[in-house]
């Protein structure tokens, strides 16, 4: 069992930066893969990035490619989302979610999820 705790959201100008964080119950932290997902108002949640038990693996969804790093700290039992350069199209509710074995892009295939963090972009 492994319980997520997201934090960092906030109300932020386009053009700045946030980083989210993603705080991770169990001893067991080091054998799940990450992933970071939002929903946007009227949208369906989409796929942001995702990260391997090790860290030596990533991924990144296209329209945040680029802006954005995906990092995991297995001593802490954390994973973080530096999101840059943010957009007005990137406010959403942000999530993070565990799954075993490696990274996957489809949120079906996550088995744990947090309450989520608003990310609010003002243009």
């Amino acid at each position: 069992q492994v319980q997520l705790l997201e934090s960092g959201g906030g109300l932020v100008q386009a053009g700045g930066s946030l980083r989210l964080s993603c705080a991770a119950s169990g001893r067991t932290f080091s054998r799940y893969a990450m992933g970071w997902f939002r929903r946007a108002p009227g949208k369906e949640r989409e796929f942001v990035a995702a990260i391997n038990w090790s860290g030596g693996n990533t991924y990144y969804a296209d329209s945040v490619k680029g802006r954005s790093t995906i990092s995991r700290d297995n001593a802490k039992n954390s994973v973080y989302l530096q999101m840059n350069s943010l957009k007005p199209e990137d406010t959403a509710v942000y999530y993070c979610a565990a799954r075993l074995l490696d990274i996957a892009t489809p949120a079906e295939e996550y088995d744990y999820w947090g309450q989520g963090t608003q990310v609010t972009v003002s243009s």
